[in-house]
């Protein structure tokens, strides 16, 4: 018996597309249901009412909150950005062994293999006022009063987030530089290119799909994260997600149901513009 290959490709996407629509699909549409419902402090009440979403367009602790957001996940991209470039710039072109390559690369994912929690709370012995590094300062008479600001602060949270996400933004760009023709590279330092130019003509353009996402990957990770800003804060930072949980805490489902559905439409936003100005699709096809 033949099958058609349109009843052919459907069976292929099927299991997918139930698993998906099971898991994904269905929990998203309860949130956005409950989004519009009504509470009142003991239980949810069935409505449709617009009350939840008035609530957050029209009160200024929302925007703070997401300027919050936006302020670490810019920062935090920056910074992983310019070490992942760099790290895999350094890994594709200065080393030739394959198995140094390797080697390397397994160095720097090692510490991944660990909880996240344990690699973010192993900063605060490190970061405390009366942590390794002020001991140092102090033995070295380079400071003699501690660092406050290292600790329960937004440097802390910015150092824990760079610490998790760097190596998303690594091995996208990694995989991104390996498949550049060396040739090309050659060919450009015989025509008298200088590195700078290398850099900018050829590597930067060539690796825009890892580096756009590099950047999905730390920004959407960034961006519905709350844990950090909780413990390496202090309670001295807030965030969108961190707000959300607070009310999931406090019972205030339809709220926090509200809050959810308009972070997602912003990070997919985001995403959208990432996409938009990088078609990762064309580039990793060519």
């Amino acid at each position: 018996m033949k099958i058609s290959p349109v009843f052919a490709s459907w069976l292929q996407v099927g299991p997918l597309a139930l698993v998906l629509t099971v898991f994904f699909g269905l929990p998203v549409l309860v949130v956005i249901a409950a989004s519009f419902f009504d509470f009142d402090h003991m239980a949810i009440v069935p409505a449709f009412i617009f009350d939840n979403y008035e609530e957050l367009f029209t009160s200024e602790v929302t925007l703070q909150l997401y300027l919050s957001s936006l302020k670490f996940a810019v920062i935090v991209w920056a910074i992983t950005l310019l070490i992942g470039f760099t790290v895999s710039y350094y890994l594709v072109f200065h080393i030739d062994s394959l198995l140094l390559k390797i080697a390397l690369f397994l160095v720097c994912s090692v510490p991944f293999w660990t909880s996240n929690i344990i690699r973010m709370i192993s900063w605060i012995p490190f970061l405390g006022r009366n942590g390794i590094f002020n001991q140092i300062l102090a033995d070295l008479h380079i400071s003699s009063q501690p660092l406050e600001f290292l600790l329960f602060s937004d440097f802390a949270v910015v150092v824990a987030y760079v610490h998790l996400f760097t190596l998303f933004m690594v091995v996208p760009i990694f995989n991104s530089m390996a498949r550049i023709d060396t040739r090309l590279i050659e060919a450009a330092k015989d025509a008298g290119a200088s590195r700078w130019s290398i850099l900018r003509e050829i590597v930067l353009p060539l690796s825009k799909s890892g580096i756009a996402l590099g950047t999905i990957f730390v920004v959407t990770q960034v961006m519905g994260d709350f844990f950090v800003v909780k413990v390496m804060s202090g309670g001295q930072s807030a965030s969108v997600v961190s707000a959300l949980s607070n009310e999931i805490q406090q019972l205030q489902y339809p709220p926090a149901a509200a809050s959810a559905v308009i972070l997602v439409i912003v990070v997919m936003l985001m995403v959208a513009a990432i996409l938009r100005v990088v078609d990762v699709r064309k580039e990793l096809a060519s």
